[in-house]
């Protein structure tokens, strides 16, 4: 299940509001119907764009955790400073 994968990686599921399963369509969630709407939209989005740069770039690599480490965290770690407080 879903959730037990979160639980296992220690994953907050506010953080990563959809996921993609293998033979499935995709699940996203949020604190209201439209906000899981608009997670669903943008986790098909970005998975378009996955498959597009996959078919003009085949041997791309990806990301290296440290530059996606620093983008996730200066938004979301303990001392974010992009983006809007809550």
């Amino acid at each position: 299940m879903i959730i037990d994968c979160f639980k296992e990686h220690g994953l907050n599921p506010a953080q990563i509001p959809g996921v993609l399963v293998a033979s499935h369509a995709p699940f996203a969630w949020g604190p209201s119907a439209a906000k899981a709407l608009e997670n669903a939209l943008v986790l098909e989005l970005v998975a378009k764009m996955q498959l597009e740069t996959l078919a003009l770039a085949p041997d791309v690599q990806p990301i290296a955790d440290e530059l996606l480490d620093k983008h996730f965290l200066r938004k979301h770690g303990p001392g974010a400073y992009y983006g809007q407080k809550k």
